[in-house]
């Protein structure tokens, strides 16, 4: 069964940045598509970015340009590098595959943006 562990999440400014990091089990990260999820306090989830198998990427508007997801297929690991942060990015991130595969989610880490 796979494994999602999401890592990374913390307090921060706004204006500043977090790297999140998403473990997957066995060799899965270089035979899918990837994708980053959001949840917001009652909001529905929301893709994030997104990125191929070939390194395609693609992105919400609200977070084009400040947020860049990127793949490790050797470490199988899919990370998600946020910079300019706004307490709007206040969130449960998730990983998962693009589109999502089964029914498993991770626990997600959660980001909050405050001063």
């Amino acid at each position: 069964q796979v494994q999602l562990v999401e890592s990374g999440g913390g307090l921060v400014q706004p204006g500043g940045s977090l790297r999140l990091s998403c473990a997957v089990s066995g060799s899965l990260v270089k035979l899918l598509h990837w994708a980053w999820y959001r949840q917001a306090p009652g909001k529905e989830r929301e893709l994030v970015g997104a990125i191929t198998i070939g390194g395609s990427t693609n992105y919400a508007g609200s977070v084009q340009g400040r947020f860049t997801i990127s793949r490790d297929n050797a470490k199988n690991t899919v990370y998600l590098q946020m910079n300019s942060l706004k307490p709007e990015d206040t969130a449960v991130y998730y990983c998962n595959s693009n589109p999502v595969a089964w029914k498993y989610w991770g626990q997600g880490t959660q980001v909050t943006v405050s001063s």
